[in-house]
């Protein structure tokens, strides 16, 4: 890692809190928060309210700060990227050495008292998961290997299988299941921003698809993730974390995706810059509202289940 382009102009006592909360990457941290507390809450055992609090708030601090340590291995690419360069480390705000003790102090604390509070299992959990973010996708996998996205994209898929871990203090097919459906959403949802981010990975030397085998290959693969991930969201709903409302949901989404996914396949390489990406852009943000509402259609599927009118029964 390099620090060449990095500002050091700005004086350390300038951080504000503000930047050392964005160090946490608070927006992916929100993901992490829902589709953990959705994990507790799906499992079959129910767990006291103090106890799932404090669970969900100690695998958000793990969230966060594999966010900083990520921030930190990655500040010399981050400076390069447009939409990264005013990050708190590349904008000179906060220094790389106290994003370094934060991520690593967070990361003792989050998995300690994860441990303390529901079990040893989730703890675990949690601390391969910031393991596998900062160093198996971060360190490795992003800079070495067009793949990075695909075997990278497990670490934010952990965090419903933790949450069902707090709860059950193991792991079952269904955390299994909705560990798949973040892991298979995860390429076609970055693969379509990086089609119209392309010059940034670029820029920064990143073996994202689109840099190594270009957008016609980008787009051939978004689509057989998309169609690989309506099948497993679909086939989820009868099983027991889905029903009919989850079924229902999985189809109007699923069917929407696909069509994203198969507009972007059919693109003429030569208008893509023409019409700024307006397929890849949509379907990018198609894809947020994806993720979420599946998880929400399990939510609700847990609190039916819990007054005997969930499932198929």
């Amino acid at each position: 890692m390099t620090d060449t382009s990095i500002n050091t102009n700005a004086y350390e006592d300038e951080a504000q809190f503000g930047d050392y909360f964005a160090l946490l990457k608070p927006r992916v941290m929100s993901l992490v928060v829902f589709t953990a507390f959705v994990g507790v809450l799906a499992a079959p055992v129910a767990v006291h309210p103090f106890i799932a609090f404090a669970s969900i708030l100690f695998i958000a601090i793990g969230g966060g700060a594999s966010g900083a340590l990520n921030m930190w291995w990655d500040a010399d690419i981050d400076a390069v990227m447009k939409r990264t360069r005013n990050r708190p480390i590349p904008s000179g705000r906060v220094a790389p050495d106290d994003a370094l003790a934060i991520g690593l102090a967070l990361s003792v604390f989050a998995v300690v008292f994860l441990g303390l509070a529901a079990n040893w299992v989730a703890a675990g959990l949690l601390a391969f998961t910031i393991f596998f973010y900062v160093v198996i996708y971060s360190m490795w996998l992003k800079r070495w290997t067009p793949q990075n996205i695909v075997i990278g994209g497990a670490a934010g898929a952990f965090p419903p299988m933790i949450g069902w871990a707090v709860a059950t203090g193991g792991v079952s097919i269904e955390s299994v299941l909705m560990f798949a459906l973040i892991f298979m959403w995860t390429p076609p949802h970055f693969w379509a921003l990086a089609l119209f981010m392309r010059s940034d990975y670029d820029d920064a030397g990143v073996p994202m698809l689109t840099v190594t085998h270009g957008r016609r290959a980008t787009r051939n693969h978004i689509l057989a993730y998309t169609v690989l991930l309506a099948a497993l969201a679909i086939g989820t709903s009868f099983t027991s974390v889905g029903g009919p409302v989850y079924l229902a949901v999985a189809l109007v989404l699923n069917a929407l995706f696909l069509k994203g996914a198969v507009d972007i396949w059919r693109r003429d390489e030569e208008l893509s810059e023409a019409d700024n990406f307006a397929a890849e852009r949509k379907f990018f943000k198609l894809s947020l509202l994806y993720l979420f509402a599946h998880f929400v259609a399990i939510l609700v599927e847990a609190g039916l289940t819990r007054f005997g009118l969930g499932g198929w029964a």
